[in-house]
């Protein structure tokens, strides 16, 4: 009888201490790891890795995988990059507790057309997660802006106290089904009316319970130490942890401003426990818009729903072969995305 299942040998491992390498043996037994170095005895499988390495399993902070855990719970687009967690519900973009509400974008990001893959509370979410589990863990944020969305007719305007109670009790339900907290996307239109109090008072029942906030800032551009501090502010008055999401300067003229975000950053960690995520790269992702569309550099459309044969296509070189204006080609081919190319590697 074999003492191991798996056996991999001649590995470098990068145990996630920051301690220099091992190279050394794992044996694993039963799906877990049960010896590191010395791995005598019998294995039904041994495996050399020699030139390969070994590492506990990346988490990703931030996804928007919150339909995808249930349309493919196999998850082979992360495992295979050695993904192992997902944080979804980011951006104030969270597929529960949307329901049957329109998809209005960037919700059309997480939320499909299938009635079975839309959910009015957080427990019926997990409870779907549970009932057919993906390959991987994850950890969820309940959306701002799918609450708006949720309890608002009209989104072009801050919230009142009715719907601000409504917001809360979708909150509080959230966090006793196992959410780790919210997000918030004051980028969007569908949140972009909300003032910093209605989110404050929307998040109130985050206080006192561990849960963290992620803040998709209002502007990454000519405003962002502006909109650094109102996330900031709100996360401080509530006395909950932060991550600013995807930190980033966009726009040429912005070029460089990374020293002052930074600097913000670092005199608001002294008093509070805030953090950020970043790409490790110059480019960006969402919804085609406009305005994101003309303070890039280039735009790569990533899809259209009107135009299919438009992904992977430059925006600008599809206006000149359409002969249309750069805003009535991004209009003609909604709803769609892009990657924006509007950062400097600097800054990265």
């Amino acid at each position: 009888m074999s003492t191991y299942d798996l056996r991999i040998r001649n590995a470098t491992i990068y145990d996630g201490s920051g301690a220099a390498p091992l190279h050394t043996s794992v044996a694993l037994r039963d799906g877990r790891i049960a010896a590191i170095g010395d791995c005598a005895g019998a294995a039904a499988k041994d495996f050399d890795a020699t030139g390969l390495a070994i590492a506990p399993g990346f988490i990703d902070v931030h996804t928007h995988d919150d339909r995808l855990l249930l349309a493919d719970p196999a998850m082979r687009p992360k495992l295979s990059q050695g993904v192992t967690t997902v944080v979804v519900g980011n951006c104030g973009i969270s597929l529960a507790p949307l329901g049957a509400r329109s998809a209005v974008a960037p919700l059309n990001l997480v939320a499909g057309e299938d009635a079975a893959q839309r959910f009015d509370s957080f427990a019926a979410y997990f409870a779907a997660l549970e009932a057919d589990p993906p390959a991987l863990n994850c950890a969820a944020l309940v959306g701002h802006t799918t609450l708006r969305v949720a309890t608002m007719a009209a989104l072009d305007r801050p919230a009142n106290d009715r719907e601000i109670d409504a917001m809360q009790s979708l909150v509080r339900e959230a966090l006793a089904a196992g959410a780790i907290g919210a997000s918030t996307g004051t980028y969007y239109a569908p949140a972009n009316a909300a003032t910093a109090d209605e989110i404050a008072h929307v998040l109130e029942p985050l206080r006192g319970t561990g849960a963290l906030v992620a803040s998709h800032i209002r502007d990454e551009g000519e405003r962002v130490l502006e909109s650094m501090t109102e996330a900031m502010d709100i996360a401080a008055k509530l006395g909950v942890r932060q991550v600013i999401s995807h930190h980033k300067v966009i726009g040429r003229a912005n070029f460089g401003r990374s020293r002052e975000t930074l600097a913000l950053l670092d005199e608001a960690r002294r008093a509070r426990d805030v953090c950020l995520d970043c790409y490790p790269y110059a480019a960006s992702s969402t919804v085609l818009r406009a305005d994101a569309a003309r303070q890039a550099q280039r735009v790569l459309v990533a899809w259209s729903k009107a135009r299919p044969e438009a992904a992977g296509r430059w925006l600008d070189e599809l206006a000149a072969e359409a002969k249309l204006g750069v805003d009535a080609l991004i209009d003609a081919l909604q709803p769609a995305g892009a990657i924006y190319f509007s950062m400097d590697e600097a800054d990265v």
